[in-house]
């Protein structure tokens, strides 16, 4: 785009949230590729081009970006409409999300990096698996956190495992949705 034809002044927020996705896309890719430890706040913003300013203003450091990631995520999962969602409404939501390339890469890299970060696992627990299982619990006819977390365990289950090992491709919305009404059909 030409210099005179670029817009001046301050962002609108769509674009602000545009640039948000765009430099947590750069830093997924590069987290996922490279590994924590090893992606530096340069790194990204090479990837995303931006200024080092502009990662400071939406982020802060490398662990509020990694963290940025689960949460949108989580939230793309769980926002509205999904507060309305049936329990297999969600359930199949669950299933997408965290079986997906994005979320198995993130999980892969917090578990090469929990015994270094364990800080960083600690609130990517609270920040992803917690909150999915309080979700589920929400929409429990008889809330029962043991029941919501075995469901989640089981809406992760071998599929999960054998996507964290590389050994099957992330489901298609109608094969998340068919798997979990088979977790919930053995609840």
């Amino acid at each position: 785009m030409p210099a005179e034809a670029r817009k001046r002044g301050r962002p609108t927020e769509a674009e602000r949230a545009r640039r948000r996705d765009d430099i947590l896309d750069a830093a997924v890719r590069l987290l996922i590729a490279d590994g924590y430890a090893q992606v530096t706040l340069d790194d990204v913003v090479a990837e995303a081009r931006v200024t080092k300013r502009t990662i400071y203003a939406y982020f802060g450091d490398r662990t509020e970006i990694f963290l940025a990631a689960v949460e949108r995520l989580r939230d793309r999962t769980l926002e509205q409409p999904a507060r309305a969602d049936t329990l297999e409404q969600l359930a199949a939501k669950i299933v997408f999300a965290l079986h997906s390339d994005e979320a198995i890469g993130l999980h892969r890299l917090m578990i090469a990096e929990a015994r270094t970060f364990p800080e960083l696992a600690v609130r990517f627990y609270q920040d992803g698996p917690r909150t999915y299982i309080a979700a589920i619990d929400a929409r429990l006819p008889e809330p029962d956190a043991v029941r919501a977390e075995a469901l989640f365990a089981l809406l992760l289950g071998e599929p999960h495992r054998q996507r964290l090992l590389g050994l099957r491709p992330a489901p298609t919305r109608a094969a998340a949705k068919a798997h979990a009404r088979a977790v919930l059909a053995v609840v």
